[in-house]
């Protein structure tokens, strides 16, 4: 098959066939299948970026999720522990929401609502050091999901700067974001997949 015959001849999608879906579906699945692989080499940028920090933001989000999974976390837990700082490269204002995203299709709304709220919660421990009210979290104050948050932050992110720690390494997570990765549960893709 040639290059141009493994791609879609549409110039608009009004114009697109069977065929042509047929052609980017299964570049779709293809590309899916990569997508542990692709968070990983992300999640990597964050190594040597220590913003001022005892410990840079990889060895953070390792020590977070290590923490998570020798406290008898489920994966999708440990996962969302391990990325709920990946957006830190590219989102300086927003990364508590960058990660959620990225989380969303493969988790529940409780670990997806932990890694988007996570940045106000965490603020309890730092705000007040900013000029910033370290109480903004009792805004969600009796969210089905405010406590998980609270505790989330309290026993696993904000305990993870200590550079003594012995978090297990990145490869002891790869399979985890294989397999949650690998099954979407909230996303209007997942039938394509």
């Amino acid at each position: 098959m040639t290059e141009q015959q493994d791609r879609a001849q549409f110039t608009a999608m009004t114009e697109g066939t069977q065929q042509d879906w047929n052609i980017i579906g299964a570049h779709f699945r293809d590309f899916a299948k990569d997508l542990p692989g692709r968070v990983l080499t992300h999640l990597r940028l964050l190594e040597g970026d220590f913003g001022g920090f005892p410990v840079d933001r990889l060895e953070h989000s390792l020590q977070t999720a290590t923490r998570a999974h020798r406290d008898g976390r489920d994966e999708p837990y440990v996962v969302m522990a391990l990325l709920h700082d990946i957006g830190d490269t590219l989102g300086t204002f927003n990364h508590p929401e960058i990660g959620a995203a990225m989380l969303r299709p493969f988790v529940s709304e409780e670990i997806h609502w932990i890694a988007n709220t996570h940045g106000v919660f965490q603020g309890y421990y730092f705000f007040h050091y900013l000029g910033m009210d370290r109480d903004l979290r009792e805004n969600y104050r009796g969210h089905p999901h405010f406590e998980a948050c609270a505790e989330f932050c309290e026993k696993y992110d904000q305990a993870a700067f200590d550079p003594a720690y012995d978090s297990a390494p990145l490869s002891f997570f790869a399979p985890m974001v294989g397999r949650v990765f690998a099954r979407p549960v909230n996303s209007i893709y997942a039938k394509a997949a």
